[in-house]
């Protein structure tokens, strides 16, 4: 039976062969420099760390696997799962295996439920969504097996396990935390047909008489998936994982990076300067208002939000994926219409001022006017569908570290007493 589980197996030892060559053979080459800037600006830019499942490239964007997120917009979130994983989309018996697997195990503990009913009711979503993980960390396969004792070499296969138990469950929490939280009545039991981005999207319990519900819950998850390994979240999660804490504790790492207002937060913010320019318009406004309350939004000291990425130099594919969604299915919406107009206007402007590196959008700023559209109104859940997304990769980041045998996390930190005795001294006059 083809299985991910067996097909990791498979592909794991000559990955770990190919770098134990690497680093015997070419170990002392130099991969980067790093200048005082960049150590006082969270070592953006420092080559430092290893991440396989994907990379940010500033002229393409997000590419998973050597694919560009562009050719696989048309794919499940569970094949991206496997992607990560193994380098391979699955056929259609390792899909299906892996939707099993999933469905079979989504079955979350009586006592989370009791745990989150018992939390304040007015708890963050985000919160709940990272107790609900952490209370779960007694069903973890590999503190079970570390503490009976194991091989390092079988490290990544109670990890994997972990993983597809915690990814099989978290949208089941995610979904039930909607409806607990924002009082839209009693939870709702996945079906055992539907996938499992479609089954998110079901168990939200939105209506979805057309279906493109749950296309625009898939695609999201799609879309969110990774994003390389130096990401708050993601490298949260590695630095937690990599001192062999189980996958509960370091995926809560990585959510609760995710929950600051600097990573998961940007989609409501962009929808809500959206929503503020329809109010002052009473509308969607003409290409001259936009452009003018631009520029006034600008020469205030604020930024456009939405507009601008650290690595991308090109508008972000994801935005564009979002973007033909919003065109085939809500072209009449008066927020998508805003949305679609800003992306004509903005990147000018940006241009024309001449402060920004790259003037043009990154996903956040496209997918909160679809969530609304569709009727996910709730601000302070949008990062919660953004960490079950982000789950797929900090997980496989995760599996594949562990069968790697990644070293702990153990950056050098200097003092500035030590950076200042680096600076040539400044030549009598």
């Amino acid at each position: 039976m083809a299985t991910l589980q067996k097909r990791l197996a498979e592909i794991i030892p000559g990955l770990k062969d190919e770098i134990k060559s690497i680093t015997k053979n070419h170990g002392d080459i130099k991969i980067s420099d790093v200048n005082i800037a960049q150590a006082y600006g969270g070592m953006r830019g420092v080559k430092g760390m290893i991440c396989d499942t994907s990379v940010v490239n500033p002229d393409t964007g997000l590419v998973i696997r050597s694919i560009p997120i562009r050719d696989l917009t048309e794919k499940l979130p569970e094949e991206i799962f496997y992607l990560l994983l193994t380098g391979e989309l699955p056929d259609k018996a390792a899909l299906k295996a892996l939707q099993k697997e999933l469905i079979d195990r989504s079955k979350v503990p009586t006592y989370v439920w009791k745990v989150l009913e018992a939390m304040p009711k007015d708890s963050h979503p985000m919160t709940m969504l990272d107790t609900a993980i952490l209370v779960m960390e007694k069903e973890s396969e590999f503190r079970k097996m570390y503490d009976a004792g194991m091989k390092k070499d079988d490290y990544w296969k109670p990890t994997l396990e972990d993983a597809l138990n915690m990814l099989a469950r978290i949208p089941v929490v995610a979904a039930g935390i909607y409806r607990m939280r924002f009082k839209k009545g009693n939870r709702i039991a996945p079906k055992k047909d539907l996938d499992w981005g479609a089954n998110y999207a079901h168990m939200l319990g939105i209506k979805d008489k057309t279906g493109n519900w749950a296309k625009l819950v898939q695609l999201y998850l799609t879309l969110h998936s990774d994003h390389e390994g130096g990401n708050v979240s993601a490298f949260s999660c590695h630095t937690v994982g990599s001192a062999l804490s189980d996958p509960y504790y370091a995926v809560s790492a990585g959510l609760n990076g995710l929950a600051g207002p600097l990573h998961g937060l940007a989609n409501q913010e962009c929808l809500g300067w959206i929503l503020e320019v329809l109010k002052k318009f009473n509308g969607v406004p003409t290409d001259e208002q936009l452009r003018q309350f631009a520029w006034d939004t600008l020469n205030s000291g604020q930024v456009i939000p939405g507009y601008g990425h650290a690595v991308l130099r090109i508008t972000d594919p994801r935005f564009d994926a979002f973007l033909a969604f919003g065109k085939k299915y809500i072209p009449e919406d008066p927020v998508f219409q805003l949305v679609a107009k800003v992306f004509d206007i903005v990147p000018k402007v940006l241009a024309e001022q001449g402060k920004v590196k790259d003037p043009w959008p990154n996903v956040d700023a496209g997918s909160g006017s679809l969530l609304y559209h569709y009727g996910l109104t709730e601000f302070p859940y949008y990062t919660v569908l953004f960490a079950v997304s982000r789950a797929m990769g900090m997980l496989s980041q995760l599996v594949i570290n562990r069968a790697m045998g990644t070293a702990i996390t153990r950056p050098k930190s200097v003092s500035t007493a030590w950076i200042k005795k680096q600076i040539p001294p400044t030549p009598a006059a």
